[in-house]
């Protein structure tokens, strides 16, 4: 663990610690407690904002991912850390010309015509972002990482993982519900391109890919990208929260909507990676009514079996069969001794019935996808750590698109794009490399059954054939109470295990 990061993070904590107890007591010696409990709860949450804000980009990024955590934190935290984001103290141009001049070399200023170096287009915790005029021509953005950002986000991951692990070994029983190191290293892995914008330039030219798909939905091009300097062309767009009524048709608004929904569910379900942080300021609408998709610094990855049962889980909830969205979000996570499965399919079942063919004005995506996390813990469940990614992700894109077209319905958006999904999926599971790992499989499979099969009936012949019966499955487990139930069958009838191998025999061609 650096030491550095770890000092400074125990400073700032400790600062923070320090003023949320003089709170406390001011609070006490108050005559009006009661008064006095919602203002200090709203003094600790702006602290702890503030707090995760001083430490830097990745507890940023944690805390928004916790703004959309229920079943971790409570409503007024939730509430207070929603309004997160990056913005961060501007420095002067100067201090980023060495790190320009480092990764473009020393004439790196023959590759602008000009750069406003006046007013910064942004200013992040991880960069400062200006308009510029490439060589060519071209309208341009110049995007620098801070001096030190990778060292110290580094440190600061390093720091976490420390943290989580003690956690682990402090709530082991807390953490095999909620798998608190699991959900770091997702978020970690996703921010890997926030240090690094070559890798962020190959996730623009995959979305450029993707995009092609959707008439409305644009992706910056890049023009050259280094690990701390990244210059892409300029769009002149508005933040889609900030378009005025009379810039857009109704029609406009809706294709818009639709058509970035579908391209997110694409990257879900198809290309198996996403935008992780499609927030209103991540999403710019032109004047010709493109939406065009920036920021592609937190970017998120999905394997296919679980690509696929989010797929099969959402739609279950667009026709709103509780019981099947409660089974795919089990397969996504993993059960606990303790769990009960009945209970939260009841959960699901009766909440469900609200979300099925509601618009966004009536439905938060992400909220419900959360809610689901909610439930499931009370429930003993464990929550797949990528469903902080996705819900993020999802929570984001549909306050997004909330803002221009509320009217928007999930399972609507969802069905608009299923059949081109389901084309590709198609496609891919018929491919050469997925049906090269079909036949493996099979032969694993039956190569494996046939050592099974062979020790089966070693156990018939012997008559020590034993049969293991769970009576309770899905049941709550008490601390002393039995889980399973033990039959030993007898085979000992020599004339049977002599027929039933037989049988066996004949059908396996022996």
């Amino acid at each position: 663990m650096p030491a550095g990061r770890a000092s400074r993070t125990i400073k700032i904590a400790s600062r923070a610690a320090a003023q949320e107890a003089t709170r406390s007591l001011q609070a006490r010696l108050a005559r009006s407690q009661v008064s006095a409990d919602g203002l200090r709860r709203q003094e600790r949450a702006r602290a702890l904002r503030a707090m995760l804000e001083d430490l830097g980009p990745i507890y940023i990024k944690l805390g928004q991912i916790l703004a959309t955590r229920p079943d971790i934190m409570p409503q007024y935290l939730m509430d207070e850390f929603a309004n997160l984001n990056d913005q961060a103290r501007i420095e002067p141009f100067p201090v980023f010309e060495p790190v320009i001049e480092g990764e473009l070399g020393g004439h790196w200023r023959s590759c602008f015509q000009e750069i406003n170096t006046e007013r910064p287009l942004g200013a992040a915790s991880v960069a400062q972002v200006y308009r510029a005029v490439w060589t060519d021509g071209r309208p341009c953005v110049l995007k620098v990482q801070r001096p030190g950002t990778s060292a110290a986000m580094l440190g600061d991951m390093a720091v976490l993982r420390r943290i989580a692990g003690l956690l682990h070994r402090a709530a082991p029983h807390m953490c095999e519900v909620i798998d608190v190191k699991s959900m770091m290293e997702v978020v970690f892995t996703a921010m890997e391109a926030e240090v690094d914008f070559t890798r962020e330039a190959r996730n623009m030219k995959d979305a450029r890919k993707a995009a092609r798909h959707f008439k409305q939905v644009k992706v910056p091009k890049v023009i050259e990208a280094t690990p701390r300097v990244l210059v892409q062309t300029f769009v002149d767009g508005t933040p889609i929260n900030r378009v005025k009524d009379d810039q857009l048709s109704d029609r406009q608004r809706k294709k818009i909507a639709y058509q970035l929904m579908g391209f997110m569910f694409r990257g879900y379900f198809v290309d198996r990676a996403f935008h992780a942080d499609p927030h209103p300021g991540n999403i710019l609408i032109d004047q010709d009514g493109k939406a065009h998709v920036i920021d592609w610094g937190m970017y998120g990855k999905i394997d296919r079996n679980a690509s696929l049962t989010l797929l099969k889980g959402l739609v279950g909830m667009a026709r709103g069969d509780g019981a099947a969205l409660a089974r795919d979000w089990i397969k996504l996570g993993s059960l606990t001794p303790w769990s009960n499965s009945t209970r939260f399919a009841n959960d699901v079942s009766n909440t469900i019935p609200y979300w099925a063919n509601a618009t966004l004005e009536e439905l938060n995506l992400g909220v419900a996808l959360m809610s689901l996390a909610r439930y499931s813990t009370e429930r003993g469940i464990q929550v797949s750590p990528l469903v902080s990614l996705i819900g993020k992700s999802m929570g984001n894109i549909e306050g997004s698109v909330r803002s221009i077209y509320p009217k928007l319905k999930f399972d609507k958006a969802l069905g608009k794009v299923m059949e081109d999904i389901a084309r590709e999926l198609l496609a891919d599971s018929l491919g050469p490399e997925n049906g090269m790992q079909m036949l493996l499989d099979s032969i694993y499979s039956f190569n494996n059954s046939s050592s099974q099969m062979q020790s089966v009936l070693g156990d018939m012949t012997t008559g020590q054939l034993g049969i293991n019966v769970r009576t309770n499955q899905a049941d709550p487990l008490g601390p002393r109470r039995g889980h399973r139930l033990k039959h030993h069958v007898s085979l000992g009838s020599t004339a049977a295990a002599t027929a039933a191998e037989t049988v066996v025999r004949r059908t396996l061609g022996g």
